[in-house]
Parts: C-alpha cells; sequence; structure tokens
C-alpha cells in the first residue's frame, strides 16, 4: 500500500466540529483493518461555521504549522440587535438592543477595526487555560477570565448592511476570532453582535476554488488530495540526486557544488523527483550554499534507506 501524504481543503459542513472532519477524513483514505492514517487540520473551526479546513494527512500533518501562523479571510453576518453568551446562534440571548444604526455610523466604526487591535477571545472557545478548554470551564459554570491579544486585520469589507444584520469580508491574522470582532463592532455601536452566519474563504491565499464537499471527496478522494510538494509552495526547492539522497536522509550536510556561497540563509523544500524527502535551511559553506537538513520525513526514509 502507498502512503498517504497529502492535503484535503475540506468545505466543513455546517454542524461538522474540526474534530470530526478530521476523523471523517482519516478513516475515508484508511484501508479497513489498518491503523487509521494520522491527520491533523490547520485552525480550529466552530461547528456553526464552514469553508475551508485544510487536514493535512500522513507526514503532511508535520507542516500544519504552515497554515495555523497563516492570514485567513471569513464572510461573517451578524444581528446587531442582540446578544449570546457563545456570541453566536448556539447560545442563550443575554441582552436585547433597539436602538438604531445608520450605515454612516458603521462605516465609522469599522475604522476603528482595521490594522492591529487588541481582541479578548471568547469565553466559549477552545483556547487552553490552566490545563483546561475554555469552554468546558464555562459550561461547567466555572469563572473564566480571556486575556486581551493582539491581532491583525489586514482587511475588512463591509458587505452589505440590513438592519440589523451586517456582512463583512476579513482578511486577518492568526488568533483573530471573528466572533469577538463582531461583538467588540457591536458594543462600539453600543449593540449586540451576534454571528448568524460564519465562513472561512481561505487560508495562507489558497483560493476558494480548491475546497471540495465530502460528497465530491468520497467520490473522487485521490484526485482531491494535494500533494505535499504543493502546500510547501512558498519554499525553494531543492532537488538531490543518487548519493545525496540518503546522505540528506541520514541527516547530513551537503555541498551544493552547483551553487556559489552567499550571505543569504533560505529555507528550502528538499525532493527526489517528486518525492518530498523534507525540508532544510541553505547557508553559505567556504566555496558553495552548504544544506542543512531540518525536517526530515520518514517516508522518504522507509523508500530509499
Amino acid at each position: 500500500m502507498t502512503d498517504i501524504c497529502g492535503i484535503v481543503f475540506l468545505d466543513k459542513p455546517l454542524g461538522w466540529s474540526s474534530r470530526r472532519a478530521v476523523n471523517e477524513i482519516s478513516r475515508l483514505f484508511s484501508e479497513p483493518g489498518q491503523k487509521r492514517i494520522k491527520a491533523g487540520h490547520t485552525g480550529t473551526l466552530d461547528p456553526l461555521a464552514t469553508g475551508m479546513l485544510p487536514i493535512l494527512l500522513g507526514d503532511a500533518t508535520r507542516f500544519a504549522e504552515m497554515g495555523l501562523e497563516a492570514e485567513k479571510s471569513y464572510r461573517v453576518t451578524f444581528d446587531i440587535s442582540y446578544q449570546t453568551d457563545t456570541l453566536d446562534l448556539e447560545g442563550e440571548t443575554t441582552q436585547s438592543f433597539e436602538n438604531q444604526v445608520e450605515l454612516q455610523q458603521l462605516e465609522h466604526v469599522l475604522e476603528q477595526f482595521r490594522g492591529d487591535i487588541e481582541q479578548v477571545p471568547p469565553v466559549y472557545s477552545a483556547i487552553r487555560i490552566d490545563g483546561k478548554r475554555a469552554h468546558d470551564m464555562a459550561r461547567k459554570g466555572q469563572a473564566v477570565e480571556m486575556k486581551s491579544r493582539a491581532v491583525t486585520i489586514h482587511e475588512l469589507k463591509l458587505v452589505s448592511f440590513d438592519y440589523p444584520l451586517v456582512t463583512l469580508e476579513v482578511v486577518c491574522s492568526k488568533g483573530t476570532y471573528i466572533r469577538s470582532l463582531a461583538r467588540d463592532i457591536g458594543q462600539s455601536l453600543a449593540m449586540g453582535g451576534c454571528v448568524t452566519q460564519l465562513r472561512r474563504l481561505s487560508t495562507a491565499g489558497w483560493p476558494e476554488a480548491m475546497m471540495v464537499t465530502p460528497e465530491i471527496l468520497h467520490e473522487q478522494k485521490q484526485a482531491c488530495l494535494l500533494p505535499l510538494g504543493q502546500w510547501l509552495r512558498d519554499y525553494e526547492r531543492v532537488e538531490l540526486q543518487n548519493a545525496d539522497i540518503k546522505r540528506f536522509l541520514h541527516g547530513q550536510r551537503i555541498q551544493l557544488r552547483n551553487t556559489e556561497a552567499d550571505n543569504k540563509e533560505m529555507n528550502v523544500a528538499v525532493f527526489a523527483g517528486d518525492m518530498v524527502l523534507g525540508t532544510g535551511l541553505l547557508k553559505a559553506g567556504m566555496r558553495h550554499m552548504v544544506l542543512h537538513p531540518a525536517r526530515i520525513l520518514p517516508t522518504a526514509q522507509k523508500r530509499y534507506l
């Protein structure tokens, strides 16, 4: 059996937890009766959110941080006439508001949320506090103190305003909670901000067209699996041949004799043909650039050693 390694850009359905999505994809690509293929995602999506959830399989899970650390984009609709304890439709209503808000007021407030901002995550979130999930603590009635964090809103576009519903498109840094953004915009208007719809449009710049539904995935799963090499698209490519392949996989440094030494260091993805061997760091040697192994993939070792 060929070792599975790659990425699925799942269009996560409404109601699925991120954990369920990972389990479903792992089960789909695993052979019956065999050990389940290792899988993981690149950033939690709430059950009431839909959209892009990259799921990494096999050795690709070693590069999850490329999605976790990346900027993401969303389309969100929220209702400013009320608020809930979870900041979305899952919770109980805690406040209602009857004030009127004009378009000009909303546009003025939105300007305050572009760029670098401070944000307090929702109490009902997967953040760990002393080893415990905040949402588990909140559901048990325990006091939960969430600390403010710095995030960046790169783009904040008003798509529509049909009182009391506001729809925005947001491009933001890692760690941004869209429910908190909606809450804070509502509070700045002296209103609520309950998220009624949330869809992730992109992770790390990967376009919406990459997404596949569970139905399509079940019909043509191999065609939906993006090779790891494409996930590493931001890395410079270094190709090794013959004895250098084994040297790299043994963790040895390699002089790249077809290069000249310079002071520029760079992260690279290391290949043998179409197969990813791992990643490394290129550093200047005496005369040539030297490849320093950083991350070596077990599937490559299994094939070549």
